[in-house]
């Protein structure tokens, strides 16, 4: 069994690969692990900069959940890609060809508070209706299962 985990070194994606680990374990999944710097709009110096210290980033990110998926005795891969994560991370789908796509919900959500909730969820939805989430575009279009974790 392979699964691929998008993997950005966030708490949420730290939670995601731990679940992930804990509910396949016993399968002894080989976990690929991919990361997606997206590239700078210009080739500004600056932006160029700015991309290789998210590149590092990312990359030590990655090494990081590696070394997770070492001490649990999983195999895994590292995948760094360069682009719109959601292009991207269907890309990866469709050349990789993972039993399984693990990614975690981002949250924003400032607190528990009823207003606050209510401000998330109408953002959120927005944000599907005009932009589209990566969840939200790959759910339509990865041709493998999809697993997404929500956020905490």
């Amino acid at each position: 069994m392979r699964i691929m985990v998008a993997y950005d070194g966030s708490r949420n994606a730290k939670l995601a690969l731990a679940q992930t680990v804990d509910m396949f374990h016993r399968l002894r999944p080989k976990l690929l692990l991919v990361g997606v710097a997206e590239e700078t709009r210009d080739s500004t110096e600056l932006n160029e900069e700015l991309f290789q210290e998210e590149y590092q980033e990312i990359k030590a990110a990655l090494e990081e959940a590696s070394e997770f998926a070492t001490e649990q005795k999983l195999e895994s891969e590292i995948i760094i890609a360069e682009g719109d994560p959601r292009k991207m991370l269907l890309e990866a789908t469709r050349k990789r060809t993972p039993d399984l796509l693990v990614i975690a919900r981002h949250s924003t959500k400032p607190d528990g508070g009823i207003i606050a909730q209510s401000l998330t969820y109408f953002v959120d939805e927005l944000d599907y209706m005009t932009f589209g989430s990566v969840s939200a575009f790959l759910s339509r279009r990865v041709e493998c299962p999809l697993l997404i974790y929500p956020a905490p």
